[in-house]
This record gives C-alpha cells, structure tokens and sequence, in this order.
C-alpha cells in the first residue's frame, strides 16, 4: 500500500493499493518534489465522481503508466472535499488553461507549487474519435519540457499563478444597493430559463437552488408571475424526472439531458439540503402538498441512509455500484412486472415511464412523464386509489431495491454541508410541523459543536473514523452559523444562538479583509498557498462570502447587533458589482441582498393558555412565504440567552391567548392575539 493507507477520506483510501506512489498533501511531499528537482502531478477528485473511478481503473492501476508516474514525478491524491482551498486554486488553473473544469483535475506544479499544464480526465492512450491525447502521452510530453524547455515551464507557471491571483480577488466597481439589482438578476434568469423543461439552459442541466430561490423572491417583491411560473415548472419537472429517486427519496446531482431524465447517479448531501429549502418556499408561495411531499422524502432518506449514529451528515453517496453507473436504480420491465403482478404492473408502468425497450441504455430510469392527475384520467382511475396503488408499488419495489449491493458512501462529516441540511431539517422542522427534523438539526449541530471544535473555538472542517481534520473554512463557519440560527428559532435552546455569536466572532478575528472588505476563504492561521481566495461566486454550493452576509444579517436581526448586519453590509457592497455582472454566479449573495433590502421582520409569538391554539399560531405564522423574518417563541421558564433578552423582554400574552409581537427594523407593531388573526399577517 502507498503512503494513502494512512488517510481518512474514502476517496484517498480508494487509490491505497495503485501502484502509483501516491503521497497526500503535505509538507513530506513538497519537500521530495524540491529535493529531487521533479515537478508535481497532483490529482484532485471526490469518491462520487464516476469519471475519477474511471481514470484511476484505467491509468492509475496500470503498472506501466504508474512506473512513468513514480519516476519522473512526485504524484499527490487529493479529496476536494477535504481541501477546497487547494481545489478552488487549482481548478481556477485548469480553467484559464482548458476553458472548462471538471474532475478529475490534474495539473502539473512546480516544486515551489506554482500550476504550469494541467486538464481533467484523459484516457490512458489517444483514441480515434475522443480528440484528445493520452494520459501516457501527456505524462511524457510535460517531462520532456520540464528537462529540455524548462524556462518556458517557469515562464508558464509564473504567467498563470498571477492570473489566478488577479482572478481570486473581487475587481468590480461597487454600485448602490438597492432594487434594481434584484430586477436585473430577475431579468437575466427569466431570459436563462427553459420554458418548456423547467431549470436553465440545456444539457447538462443542474438544479441551480439559489437561483430559483431569488426568482421566488423577486415574485414576492415585484409581483411578476413569470418569476414563480418558472420556479413551479422546474420543481414539477425535476421532481417527475429522473433526477429523483422516486422509490427511496432525494435527488441525484444532475441531469445529463435537458428533459430531467437521466441523471449522474451520485447524491450529494448539500444538493438535497439545498433543494429542500425550494420546495420548502415554494410550498409556501403556493400551498402545493406535491411539495412538501417531496421535502419529507428527501429529509427521510438523509435521516434512513446518511446519518451517522452520533448525528452528523454523511458527504455523498456513489453513483457507481458493481462497477457500473446507475446499477442500482435501473429496472426492467420484465423485473417490475414479476414483481407486482400483471395489474399493478401495468398501472406503476404506465406511469412510470417502464417499457420492454426501456428509456437508458435497455434499462428504465423511474419517472413521471405525465402529471398524476393526467395518468389517472388516461387509466380511467380515479386520482386517489391510483396513489394507493403506486404507493404499494414503490414499497414493494423500494425492499426488493435495498437488496442490491448498494452504491458506496462517502462517510466523512463536513461541517459547511452539515449546516446547510441542518437548517434545512430545522426548516422543514417549523414549516411542516415535524419535530423529527428538529431533533435531527440539534443532533447535527451538537455533534459538531462537540466533536469539531476545539477548546480556543477553532472549527475543524472534516470528520472520519474517530478524526476531525484540517482546519475549517470560511463557508464552514458561515453555513454553520446559518443552520445554528435556524436551529435555534426552531427549538428555543439558547446554547445554538451562543455558539453562532461565538463563531462570528472568529469569523471576523480570522477571515476578514480588513483593508478591501469581504471575508477570505482561509483564516490567518491556515497553511499558505500561492494565492489567497475570496471565494465570491456559487457553484454547486453557496459562495463563502454570500453565505457569510446572508447568515450575518439573520444573526444580526437574532440577536439586536447592527455590528454584526454591519459586516453583512460590508459584503454586499463588496460585491454590488458583481451582482449586476454575472447573476447566475450569484445566488446566495442576492438572498443576503433581499434580505438587507427587506422588508425583513423580527417575530415573537408569547403562548396562551390553550396548547392547540399555541401550536395552530406557530404554523401560522410559517404558512406564508415570508422569506426574510426570523421568529422566536417566548416560553414561561425556558432558558434565555443574553443574545436575545432584547428581543423576548416585556413580551406577555393579551388575555391568556397565543401572541405576536412583530418588529421590523427596531419598530415595534400592535401586537397580534390570536390563531386566526396571526395567520392573516402579511
């Protein structure tokens, strides 16, 4: 075994045995890369990733690939997911050399880690058709350079890294802060939007949740009805399609297609907390139970298959299983209708889109072409006792379906996806009256809490096996800070809001840009690279600084703290340019920009003598969409935290029944008595 046999990431532990002598990185690794003057070969990628499977089966296992490997470089294995800072640094190389990115990134360094060539996958040797060159080829070419053209190499390697400093700065011009922002990015996303398949553009298509969640907002601001039509048909659609695991819960990554069909199987933990909060605020917005159907099968599956006993969040699981792609999803008709026999068969395939041909590669993935309503009129059933069927039908297939040799897990905790499904089971817990969930967001964020943090408050970004590892992030800290005050409005525990002051202060002690503003992705005290990012724009997940202003501001109006808004604010300014310049790369910051817009309310609710009336006010209150409020209940005899004596002080019931105090920027309201009178509050 090589020196991964030591790692805790699966996806290091994955290439343990190749022949390749892998290090991880680190101090030995460099120091050998400089000791024998070789450049280094570093490979990035995650377990999920089908085409890094692919790579390391086909190259990474081959022995005579390997002997070039290990003689001519020095070869680091890295899990972007432990390390995204090496991640955003290196594929930003990969991208200004290729024009695109992707995984598995490899990029050729410099001993003194300066990036010069680099791609994604290649395949072993050049093959007709694929129009690229093999990875024997390019391992063989960079040595060439690096031993008969070195001056061009180092000429390379200095060009590129300061464009990727350039690059990982803010360089727009700042802009006032106001509406016009928000009609702007309205604009470009209606125009981005598939009208006829719901999202945006076309294949691959990605979920984009951030986008569609400023789409719902810009509906309840400006009143355009495009807006949330193009939110409802892209949920309808990738709810039906085949990104959605109708028989166990929870969405895969991507569609490969335009239609929402056939998906890239793996599932990744912050996809789903991400998409539970649309659906969640859509069901808001429209009252649609199709939605909050989805929400509870989503968090049921994180809670069934990536929940770790001590309650963190599992990372992701493969899309791979029995070394193909998709195995364990795929049916056949032949298998469906022995199954459930030739009636309940035939009904659960007309529905599900199951024919003898099949809709991939001779097999079915499981979907909904046609609304339900519809297939029951065209089957002559009526709505209700067909969902009695279909229902029966997927449990029956869902246990055959556990019998399979399941994908593999990714079992490592990380702290920045543990708190975006924390405050998305705390969410769910208030929107949908579930305290399950509720429990699942303290079980999450004590964990982390607990176990992730040491003594002088430092977080911990990665736990495995016993292991917290590396030191924390920027979107660590801002995406736990987020999930603690969601955590806290749905349980009342003080220790929540505490620790999310706490972690704001380290926030601003390690991450801050003092003299432009904004928040660095790594603290003071992290390892030092070739650059320093800010990490501005979304990807797949929220960017750190979005996700720092949004949470601040939530934790300002929390806790009465204009210092803390104040930082928010600062962000947003920040990145006021970049707002109007590329929308679509800026989701979560536009949320932070709508809030600090608001109108934005502070509520809390004071319980009367009446239990059911109690509880009847509190879903009230989350029956609405109204996006940017937080809301407290002031119980007799709980435990109180200073953060948020301010805002529960003096507040009583009116006549022994359930009542509102609403606020909005330091200006207090009549207060509101009563079930039925809260749920009329707009």
């Amino acid at each position: 075994m090589n020196r991964l046999a030591h790692e805790t990431s699966p996806y290091l532990l994955q290439h343990a045995n190749n022949p390749v002598d892998w290090y991880p990185w680190g101090a030995e690794a460099i120091a050998r890369s400089r000791e024998l003057n070789r450049p280094i070969f570093l490979s990035i990628g995650y377990s999920a990733c089908h085409w890094c499977h692919v790579m390391e089966h086909e190259s990474f296992e081959n022995e005579s690939i390997a002997a070039v490997m290990n003689e001519h470089f020095v070869c680091i294995k890295v899990d972007r997911e432990e390390r995204p800072d090496l991640d955003q640094i290196y594929m930003a190389s990969v991208q200004i050399m290729t024009g695109h990115g992707g995984w598995p990134m490899s990029v050729f360094l410099m001993p003194d880690l300066r990036p010069f060539f680099g791609g994604t996958y290649w395949p072993p040797e050049a093959r007709p058709g694929m129009r690229m060159p093999g990875f024997r080829q390019v391992l063989m070419a960079v040595q060439d350079a690096w031993v008969n053209r070195r001056a061009a190499v180092e000429e390379n390697a200095s060009e590129l890294t300061g464009t990727i400093a350039r690059i990982s700065g803010v360089e727009d011009e700042a802009r006032p802060l106001d509406d016009a922002i928000l009609k702007t990015a309205e604009r470009s996303l209606l125009r981005a939007a598939d009208r006829s398949n719901g999202g945006f553009g076309g294949s691959p298509k990605f979920p984009h949740p951030m986008d569609l969640r400023v789409l719902l907002r810009t509906w309840k601001r400006f009143g355009n009805s495009d807006a949330l039509d193009v939110v409802t048909l892209t949920l309808d659609k990738m709810s039906r399609g085949g990104i959605y695991d109708h028989l166990g819960g929870g969405f895969h990554r991507y569609a490969t297609d335009a239609t929402w069909l056939v998906p890239h199987f793996e599932k990744m933990l912050y996809d789903n907390a991400l998409l539970v909060s649309v659906y969640l605020e859509a069901y808001q917005a429209t009252g649609n139970e199709d939605y909050a159907r989805v929400v509870r099968e989503t968090l049921d599956y994180v809670l069934r298959e990536m929940t770790q006993p001590e309650g963190g969040f599992y990372s992701t699981q493969d899309a791979d299983s029995e070394g193909e792609e998709g195995k364990f999803f795929v049916w056949t008709e032949d298998e469906v209708l022995q199954l459930l026999g030739a009636e309940d068969g035939r009904l659960f395939c007309y529905c599900y889109d199951v024919t003898t041909r099949g809709n991939w590669e001779g097999h079915n993935i499981l979907n909904r072409p046609k609304p339900h309503d519809q297939a029951a009129r065209v089957l002559e059933k009526d709505p209700q006792q067909l969902e009695e069927v279909l229902a029966r039908c997927r449990g029956k297939l869902f246990a055959v379906r556990s019998t399979r040799i399941a994908p593999g897990r990714d079992d490592k905790v990380l702290v920045s996806w543990n708190g975006l499904m924390i405050a998305a089971m705390a969410q769910a817990a208030m929107i949908l009256d579930e305290p399950e969930y509720a429990n699942a967001a303290v079980c999450a964020a004590d964990f982390i809490l607990k176990k992730m943090r040491e003594p002088n408050g430092r977080l911990l970004h990665s736990y495995k096996d016993g292991r917290s590892r590396f030191n924390a992030y920027l979107d660590d800290y801002a995406c736990l800070i987020d999930g603690l005050v969601d955590t806290y409005q749905a349980t009342s525990e003080p220790r929540f809001v505490d620790a999310a002051i706490e972690l704001s202060s380290r926030l601003f002690d390690q991450f801050l840009d003092k003299d432009e503003g904004g928040f660095f992705y790594t603290s003071n005290d992290h390892e030092s690279l070739i650059t320093r990012t800010k990490d501005a724009q979304d990807n797949a997940t929220p960017s750190g600084n979005g996700m720092a202003a949004y949470a601040l501001l939530r934790l300002s109006r929390l806790t009465s703290r204009s210092d803390i808004g104040d930082h928010a604010a600062n962000v947003l300014t920040l990145l006021s340019g970049q707002l109007m310049r590329v929308t679509m790369a800026s989701g979560q910051t536009l949320l932070a920009l709508d809030y600090w817009l608001g109108p934005a309310f502070e509520f809390v609710l004071v319980p009367g003598q009446d239990s059911a009336e109690n509880d009847a006010a509190w879903q009230a209150l989350h029956r609405s969409f109204r996006p940017n409020k937080i809301a407290l209940r002031a119980q007799a005899g709980m435990a109180k935290s200073a953060h948020t004596e301010s805002l529960l002080a003096d507040k009583v019931a009116i006549n022994n029944r359930p009542t509102l105090y609403p606020c909005q920027l330091g200006a207090c309201q009549q207060p509101i008595v009563g079930a039925d009178a809260i749920g009329n509050v707009n």
